[in-house]
């Protein structure tokens, strides 16, 4: 059975550490294609600032261009209404029916999973993967999966690998005061930032 992953993020900007858990959860799951998921509306971010979609996903194509493994998918920018994650499992599951879908996602999302529309359906639908992020103990973690797996019956993923202290967020700040960001960009996501000045 092929095995797929959905790797959902708004990806404001996408950043290197972005493309290190991808290929980590590549190799340690098995996985034949990770899909990026630029989001569209999610219901959690409304009334904040994010950047256009469609920039947005050019900058994850260009970020992931050259690694056949990896593709990206306007799934959720070409829907006008809210993002869901259950709609979209949902849909990825009717199209590829013979897949085994997993679901990547920072261990935030884990935190306040149950807040998510349908969250029992998602689990039902994939195999949920979670990785680690700045500010978040071992002990938390496993407490809040080990809750999780009871209430649901369900397993969740939880991916080891080593922290990196990287997000679209302090990127933000750091252009804006100006600072070199170009260590923890791919490339050509850099060099748009730069060109179309986004974030200044």
């Amino acid at each position: 059975m092929i095995k797929k992953a959905i790797f959902g993020g708004t990806f404001d900007p996408i950043h290197n550490g972005h493309l290190y858990i991808a290929y980590e959860a590549l190799y340690k799951l098995g996985l034949d294609n990770i899909i990026f998921m630029p989001s569209g509306n999610p219901p959690h971010k409304l009334g904040r600032n994010i950047t256009d979609g469609f920039l947005r996903y050019e900058m994850v194509r260009m970020a992931i261009r050259e690694e056949k493994r990896f593709e990206i998918s306007d799934y959720e920018l070409r829907n006008t209404d809210l993002s869901y994650t259950y709609k979209t499992l949902k849909y990825f599951n009717s199209i590829e029916q013979n897949t085994m879908w997993y679901f990547l996602t920072g261990v935030d999302c884990l935190m306040d999973i149950e807040s998510w529309k349908n969250s029992e359906e998602i689990f039902k639908l994939c195999k949920f993967v979670v990785f680690n992020r700045p500010g978040y103990s071992m002990k938390n973690i496993q407490e809040k999966k080990s809750e999780i797996e009871r209430k649901y019956l369900n397993e969740i993923i939880f991916l080891d690998v080593p922290l990196l202290d990287i997000s679209s967020t302090n990127i933000r700040k750091s252009i804006k005061q100006e600072k070199n960001v170009n260590y923890l960009l791919p490339e050509g996501v850099y060099n748009t930032v730069k060109a179309l000045k986004l974030y200044k």
